[in-house]
């Protein structure tokens, strides 16, 4: 069974090929590639909306000479109950050639000088990490992501974008249960 990533992130594809090998029966004789496929919202995310429009649209971009394709975005939504204003999350959406199954990371929040940047100065997650000088690494979501630095290691990207696989992967596991 092949399945196109929408990204050519390592860590995004290595988290894919990680998760579906964990699910035989539904993915026999698995092939995992990734490739570019645009999001077709802004480059960082800053409502629900734009990150699972985001994770769909890289899906559906990505979905050629294969099974099943998978998006994967992060970014940024509101709630009230956030100090800043705002929580970090990954959605990712497995699209099949006709249907969307959509799954959700949990959300953390990122500290109040990184969130200034990102809303003021219009940066996305990585510049604003690496400006506030928590990163040397001007691309640390190709590497343990701002998670990964906030937690000290104890929850990286990949671990985080695997939430997210998990839980679109409830779908395809049970189909009888989201038959609409």
């Amino acid at each position: 069974m092949k399945v196109i990533v929408g990204s050519k992130n390592e860590v995004k594809v290595s988290a894919v090929r990680e998760i579906l090998a964990d699910y035989p029966e539904v993915f026999p004789e698995l092939e995992v590639a990734g490739t570019e496929a645009a999001s077709s919202v802004p480059k960082q995310p800053k409502t629900i909306d734009e990150i699972v429009t985001g994770a769909k649209n890289r899906a559906k971009n990505a979905f050629q000479n294969c099974d099943y394709s998978i998006g994967i975005e992060g970014g940024f939504f509101e709630s009230p109950h956030a100090k800043t204003g705002y929580f970090e999350l990954q959605a990712c959406a497995i699209y099949d050639g006709k249907n969307y199954h959509l799954g959700l990371s949990s959300a953390f929040e990122c500290p109040p000088a990184v969130m200034k940047m990102i809303l003021e100065d219009d940066l996305d997650l990585n510049q604003a990490m690496h400006r506030t000088g928590m990163t040397k690494n001007p691309k640390i979501g190709s590497a343990e992501g701002a998670i990964g630095i906030l937690t000290r290691g104890r929850l990286n990207r990949k671990e985080l974008s695997k939430e997210a696989i998990r839980m679109a992967l409830i779908h395809l596991e049970n189909p009888d249960l989201y038959r609409v």
